[in-house]
């Protein structure tokens, strides 16, 4: 088994490089769905969050309500940080749980941790490869705007919210030019993929 770390930044088309890798056969384990997963009703980091924040984040049918949540710690630093506190761990144990699974029915498994915050949360120590992708500032922005009704300024301020793609490179040991057509950069993600099948296969084996 091979586990690798994509990440990249908003826009840059993370997503797209995720599905093409599942279409070529690799496991995704998505950080978004699991801390998703995660705050279901009954579970710890649930019943963390209520006691914490109280009912008022959850919704009629019980369920956590991440937009209000995400109101309430944007701009407290404090709250944020106890909300990751709760959250992250579970994150990280649900992960971890699947890479299990994966590992005990495909040895060989291709494994792409699909994780937004990869370089910040530390999380690309523990992998074999860390793969970014991106695409020129501007073409970010003009995504933005145009996939979340945003104006210029505003989709300026999120790009620049998060660490640079520049500063992620410098983390990368494969990187993915996904500046260009949907069909060069699916060029690009089969190269990287069949690198890490080969790879894979070689430690299974």
């Amino acid at each position: 088994m091979l586990i690798a770390g994509l990440t990249g930044s908003i826009a840059t088309g993370k997503s797209t490089v995720s599905t093409i890798m599942k279409d070529l056969g690799a496991f995704i384990v998505d950080a978004d769905r699991a801390a998703r997963e995660v705050v279901l009703p009954g579970m710890p980091a649930w019943e963390r969050i209520v006691r914490i924040f109280g009912r008022d984040v959850l919704q009629p049918s019980g369920e956590i309500d991440r937009e209000r949540l995400g109101r309430l710690v944007f701009n407290d630093a404090k709250m944020r940080a106890m909300l990751e506190e709760v959250v992250h761990p579970e994150v990280v144990r649900h992960m971890e749980d699947r890479i299990v699974t994966i590992g005990t029915g495909s040895p060989d498994a291709v494994v792409i941790l699909d994780v937004p915050l990869l370089i910040e949360t530390g999380m690309h120590r523990g992998v074999n490869e860390v793969i970014v992708v991106y695409c020129p500032e501007d073409q970010q922005i003009r995504r933005l705007m145009i996939r979340d009704s945003v104006n210029r300024d505003e989709a300026l301020a999120r790009v620049r919210s998060q660490l640079s793609i520049e500063e992620k490179r410098r983390f990368a040991s494969m990187l993915i030019d996904n500046g260009g057509t949907r069909e060069e950069t699916r060029i690009q993600v089969i190269s990287v993929f069949e690198s890490l099948r080969d790879r894979a296969a070689a430690a299974s084996g």
